[in-house]
């Protein structure tokens, strides 16, 4: 149980570090990557605006400097520069390298200007812009290269435009890398360090649970004697005063109680792995059937029917006595708290690998929360936990650690017309085989 805890905690400690790793590092680079396309595409509404080129340097000059007139055209493009210099360093037009192709309105190349890149020539330009003209897009990238398309000199014409961000990219590709590689070298630390530290921390839940199994297995074992030594004493006055109801009485409290502290104490070595199950192969078919077999009188004495659906031949390895114990403990608790007037019905059927338990019974007093509580220690549907049905809440308990004993599964499920299905899945031998009663 404590091993299980430790495991758990380990396990939810890590996975919540990895997802607020997962969420650091992705906003970094995502915000990353968006800078550098904000970038780029600053940088070719520059280019779009100026006809594919950066602003002339000699518009960039001082009055005095320029040669010929100054005229207003001149004072009008010098204004706009310099709200460029504002924007931008002014080492961009010599940063960037870019190129242009023209496409005509069939998709032909009409001109290519690659003189501000030395890394692509004319076909690669042409075979880029191909690519941008089959999928229609006005933005995006090709390969390292973010492209912008644009109307042309003439209505039939498009320019496309293409940004040469290569550096940007492998430096972000660089930092995503380093970031990835870093984080998952820090939360293996991490995680190295929980788990050299978990035992120290699910201590103190392990030493008061150690406690409280102890105490249980104590106080079983301590109210075994005066339990057995009420039932003597009670058995005599019998024979000395005959039939007594008080009597009957006594000894039916001291058994339930007696039942009830000997399952306490299977439940605690359950939890402790210190039950062995004796692992030998057995006709499962026949003793689901056998052990079924004395609820049909139980069922016509509350007024109930008993229906049995068993697939013959299949077999299991395991503890016979164990899921004699597990079938009894379903049986007994539909027959106690099944509706009247409504059959309760038991099924065994193969299912690839597993054998399906199942034993249904129409039960008012169960909503579908409790569905999730009904395995819980102690936990009765009936809030006022009335005696009269004699049970403790401790039963499906037992069968679940009956069922985890043997490596299955059971769960309960509450259909729309109030019919509870608790289903034990079991593991069964590939290949059924006959088995002969001794």
């Amino acid at each position: 149980m404590i091993k299980k805890l430790r495991i758990k905690f380990i396990a939810l400690a890590a996975v919540t570090l990895l997802l607020v790793l997962i969420i650091i590092i992705g906003g970094i680079n995502i915000i990353n990557y968006r800078n550098i396309v904000s970038d780029a595409d600053r940088t070719l509404s520059i280019l779009q605006e100026n006809g594919g080129r950066f602003p002339m340097d000699q518009h960039r000059q001082k009055p005095e400097d320029m040669q010929g007139d100054f005229n207003d055209m001149d004072a009008g493009i010098m204004m706009k520069d310099r709200r460029f210099d504002r924007q931008f360093s002014p080492e961009l037009p010599f940063e960037s390298r870019y190129f242009t192709v023209s496409l005509n309105s069939d998709g032909s190349v009409g001109s290519v200007d690659t003189g501000k890149i030395a890394a692509v020539g004319s076909s690669e330009a042409i075979d880029y812009a191909q690519q941008v003209w089959k999928s229609g897009e006005m933005s995006g990238f090709v390969g390292d290269y973010r492209y912008i398309r644009m109307n042309g000199d003439s209505e039939s014409e498009q320019k496309v435009i293409f940004l040469d961000c290569g550096r940007s990219l492998s430096t972000f590709r660089m930092f995503l890398l380093a970031s990835c590689a870093i984080s998952l070298a820090g939360w293996v630390a991490v995680v190295l360090i929980i788990v050299l530290l978990s035992g120290r921390i699910v201590k103190p839940v392990a030493e008061s649970y150690e406690k409280q199994k102890q105490f249980i297995t104590d106080a079983g074992h301590e109210l075994k004697t005066p339990l057995t030594i009420i039932n003597a004493d009670a058995e005599i006055l019998e024979m000395d005063l005959g039939d007594n109801e008080w009597l009957k009485d006594i000894q039916k409290q001291a058994r339930r109680l007696s039942e009830l502290t000997g399952d306490l104490v299977f439940l605690s070595k359950m939890d402790e792995e210190r039950i062995t199950i004796r692992s030998i192969e057995f006709p499962l078919s026949d003793v689901v059937q056998e052990t079924a077999q004395p609820f049909l009188s139980v069922a016509r004495t509350k007024g109930r029917e008993l229906e049995t659906v068993i697939e013959p031949m299949l077999s299991m390895e395991g503890d016979e006595k164990a899921i004699r114990q597990l079938v009894s403990i379903l049986m007994d608790n539909a027959m106690k708290y099944s509706r009247g007037g409504e059959p309760v019905r038991l099924s065994l059927r193969r299912q690839g690998r597993t054998a399906n338990l199942t034993v249904s019974n129409a039960a008012d007093s169960v909503t579908r929360e409790d569905t999730a509580r009904l395995f819980d220690r102690f936990y009765r549907t009936d809030r006022s936990r009335n005696s009269e049905t004699g049970g403790h809440g401790i039963g499906l308990s037992l069968a679940k650690a009956i069922v985890t004993a043997h490596k299955g599964k059971i769960g309960a499920a509450l259909s729309e017309d109030g019919i509870l299905s608790i289903t034990a899945v079991l593991p069964v031998s590939q290949t059924p085989q006959a088995h002969t009663k001794q």
